[in-house]
Parts: C-alpha cells; structure tokens; sequence
C-alpha cells in the first residue's frame, strides 16, 4: 500500500472538514456544559469546536439552550458522506448518459427508414472517395455499425430504449439518494449494482477496454464497501452497528466534551 493510501486512511477528517468548512463552536446556556466546552485564554474566552474538539477564541458560533445544540458529523461519518457523494456523483453521471442515449434511440428509430435511404444513396458515391484516401468502406467500423442499426426490428429497438431510460432512472434514483445518505439508496445500490456485475463480467470476456474493466471495479469496490461500512444485510454487526446518524443536542455537546483536548488556537 502506497504512503498516500496510508495517509488516507490515517486521516482526521473531523479536523480537515474544520479546515475546510470552519469549526463549530455552540453555547450552552447549562452552566455545567459551558463550563466543559469553554476556557479563558490569555486573549480571551475560547470555545471547544464540536466536531474536532480545538478551543478557538472568540464568542461562539451559536448558543442556546443543550437541546438546540447544532447536528455534527464526525471523523468516520465525514469520510463515508465523501465516498457516498462520490458514488452518487458517478451514479448521477451515468445515469444521464443512458437516458440521453434511450432518447436517441427513439429518435433514430423512427427514422430508419430515412437512414437506409441515405446510406444506399451515398456509398456508391463515396466509394471512389474512400478509394482515394484508402479507406476500405467494406470493412469499415462505422458502416458495420450502422448496417446492425438498420437490421434491427423497430419493436426491438423500442424495447432496447424503454430498457436503457429505465435503466437511467435507476442510476438516477440511486444518486438521488445516495447523495442525501438514505439508508433505503445503500440497499438499493448493493442490489441493482450486484444485478449486473455479472453481465459487466461477461461483457469483459469479449472485449477487455479501460471503461469496462475500471466500470466493474468501482462497482464491485461499492458493493463491498456499502455491505461493510454501512452494515448492509446483517454484515458486520447488521443495523444496531450502523452509526449514521449525526449527533445532535445533548448527544453531541457530550461527544464534545469526551473528544481529546487540543491547545487553544492563537
């Protein structure tokens, strides 16, 4: 594993979110509270940040009764949000792509018709062309391509495009909620992502590319994580493990006060 790996996961991501988004100081208008998240320093009164547990000079953030004390995430919970969102984000990308192509695919198959006219009109026409910058039309990619277009029964390639629009809205879903950290998302990630790893697998024994083989990597990495991580199905300790929700009033004023003390900011 490579120094950066490591540096990764040896990160305090409570303290890089702090220097990211800023700390978050809160006083509690309960003496006893205040009295644990506050000191007096040579240039004034500091309060304790909620999340990475700093003292920084100057009035709180917010202040208020405990139960108004605001929702922190910490350390862990930072990092998996991060891993969440990047997936939403691939899922998100994804999920656009396909619809766009579902669309065309309505389109073009409305004007196949069209399509075979032009192409039966224009190739005698190019041939002599291609000739001359030796580009073989008979063996050529694209014409192959376009000729299993035409092929192709107008019914199955509406049943191609509703498969790849909802197919899309998946991905779309899964982003959706992926992005706002819903538990129901994380299963239907696993599921849907696991549905398919077999015919990613397939595809693969075909034709190799960088798409596809990087594709079922991130997909497997996923599953695994989100079935680990987020104590999916029962795995590793099931729900009662899952600690995915941020702490907020008491709860996070008594973290604060457990969290290791740092020296006062200057």
């Amino acid at each position: 594993m490579s120094r950066a790996h490591v540096d990764l996961l040896n990160m305090d991501w409570s303290t890089r979110s702090c220097a990211r988004n800023g700390h978050l100081t809160f006083a509690p208008t309960d003496d006893r509270y205040a009295a644990q998240l506050s000191v007096e320093t040579p240039v004034g009164q500091a309060w304790k940040c909620l999340r990475c547990g700093a003292f920084i000079p100057g009035p709180a953030f917010s202040h208020g009764p405990v139960e108004h004390a605001p929702s922190v995430l910490h350390d862990r919970q930072i990092r998996d949000r991060v891993i969440i969102r990047f997936l939403a984000v691939e899922r998100g990308i994804r999920g656009f792509i396909v619809l766009l192509i579902g669309f065309a695919l309505f389109q073009l198959k409305n004007s196949q018709e069209t399509l075979e006219s032009t192409l039966s009109t224009s190739l005698p026409l190019l041939k002599p062309f291609a000739d001359q910058i030796g580009w073989d039309i008979n063996n050529s990619r694209v014409i192959h391509l376009l000729d299993m277009f035409l092929e192709v029964a107008p019914h199955t390639l509406w049943i191609i495009a509703v498969a790849l629009i909802a197919y899309g809205i998946l991905q779309l879903t899964e982003c959706f909620g992926l992005w706002f950290q819903k538990r129901w998302a994380e299963y239907l990630t696993v599921v849907a992502t696991s549905a398919f790893i077999p015919i990613e697998i397939y595809e693969l024994t075909h034709s190799v590319t960088f798409i596809k083989a990087g594709a079922l990597v991130v997909n497997i990495a996923a599953v695994l994580w989100l079935l680990w991580s987020k104590h999916l199905f029962g795995i590793n300790g099931g729900a009662s493990a899952a600690h995915d929700d941020a702490l907020v009033g008491k709860s996070a004023l008594d973290y604060a006060v457990a969290l290791r003390t740092t020296v006062p900011a200057p």
